[in-house]
C-alpha cells in the first residue's frame, strides 16, 4: 500500500509543467485559495496572466490570490543593504514550505538535473517549466516595492532589486539597497515579478507579499516609478532611475509595447535586464 504522503508527492509530480513563483512565508495565498484550509500541496501562487484585463491581473487577483494574505507576524523581511532568499518552484511542496521539505531538491521541480542543464537541440526546459532553453538564457526575475500598502499603483512600486539568469535552482539570493527606507507600521507590499525570455506563451508573473525593511536608518525617498522602455543594445535610452515592473500582454494596464526582433533574433520579449535597463542586483538609483 502506498503511504497517503506518497499520494501526495504523485500530486506534485503532475503539477510541475506549471510556472514557478517565488515562495516564502511571507507571500499572498502561501496556503492556498480555499478560506480556513492549509494546502501544503497548492500551486495558486504560480500561475502566470496573458491577456487578462488589469482588475484580474493585477496583483494576481485572477485567482484571488490577493485576498488571502500571509499570517500575522509573517513578512517578507528586507535587510538593507543585505540580502533575502526565496525558493523558486512551480508547486509550495517542493519547497521547505511543506511536508518538512522532504520533496525538495536543488531545483525549482524537486527532481535532480546536471549542472548544465538544458534539453536536446536546443530545446525548451518545460519540468521545472524555467521558459528557457539554459541557464544563460534564463529570463530574470524581480521583486519590486510600495509603501503605500493601501493603494499600490504602478507609479508606487518600484523595482529594487534583479537578479539574473534566473528563475533556474529553488534557492534565489536577491540584494537589498542599502538605502532602501524603513516600511511603514503595518509593513510594505513587495511584489515579484519575471517575464518568460520565449519558450512557451509570451505571459509575465506578478505576486504580492507583506515585508518589511530591516536594518535601515535611511530617510531616503523611493522616486515615483517611471515605465521601462526597450533599450537593447543603446543604454543611453533606457529609463533612468525607479522604474515600473514590466506590465505586458495584458487586455489592458501595459506599460510597454513592443514588435520586431531583439538582438538574439527572437521576438521581442522586454525582460528584468539590461534589454530594458535593469542592472543585475540592487537597484541603487531608485531614490528622490
Amino acid at each position: 500500500m502506498i503511504p497517503l504522503l506518497s499520494f501526495a508527492f504523485l500530486g506534485l509530480a503532475g503539477l510541475t509543467q506549471a510556472h514557478i513563483a517565488a515562495w516564502h512565508k511571507g507571500m499572498y495565498c502561501l496556503n492556498g485559495t480555499v478560506p480556513g484550509f492549509d494546502n501544503q500541496n497548492n500551486n495558486d501562487a504560480v500561475n502566470p496572466v496573458f491577456k487578462m484585463p488589469k482588475s484580474e491581473w493585477w496583483m494576481h487577483h485572477n485567482n484571488k490570490c490577493d485576498e488571502f494574505p500571509p499570517a500575522p507576524g509573517d513578512f517578507l523581511e528586507l535587510p538593507a543593504g543585505g540580502t533575502f532568499t526565496v525558493e523558486f518552484a512551480g508547486n509550495r511542496g517542493q519547497t521547505t514550505l511543506s511536508f518538512g521539505g522532504k520533496f525538495t531538491s536543488e531545483w525549482p521541480d524537486g527532481q535532480q538535473h546536471p549542472e548544465d542543464f538544458s534539453m536536446p537541440n536546443n530545446g525548451c526546459i518545460t519540468s521545472p517549466n524555467l521558459h528557457t532553453t539554459n541557464q544563460s538564457d534564463a529570463a530574470g526575475t524581480v521583486f519590486a516595492i510600495s509603501a503605500i500598502s493601501a493603494a499600490v499603483t504602478a507609479e508606487n512600486l518600484a523595482v529594487f532589486t534583479a537578479l539574473y539568469h534566473t528563475p533556474w535552482k529553488r534557492i534565489g539570493t536577491f540584494q537589498v539597497p542599502a538605502d532602501l527606507p524603513p516600511c511603514p507600521p503595518g509593513g510594505c507590499i513587495a511584489v515579484f515579478g519575471w517575464v518568460p525570455n520565449g519558450c512557451g506563451i509570451p505571459n509575465m508573473y506578478m505576486h504580492p507579499y507583506r515585508a518589511k525593511v530591516t536594518n535601515s536608518k535611511s530617510t531616503k525617498v523611493v522616486a515615483p516609478a517611471k515605465p521601462p522602455v526597450w533599450c537593447e543594445g543603446t543604454p543611453s535610452t533606457c529609463t533612468k532611475g525607479a522604474k515600473q515592473m514590466v506590465f505586458w500582454n495584458q487586455a489592458d494596464g501595459n506599460n510597454i509595447v513592443t514588435t520586431g526582433y531583439q538582438a538574439d533574433g527572437s521576438p521581442k520579449s522586454p525582460g528584468y535586464n539590461m534589454k530594458l535597463g535593469f542592472q543585475n542586483g540592487a537597484q541603487n538609483d531608485i531614490f528622490l
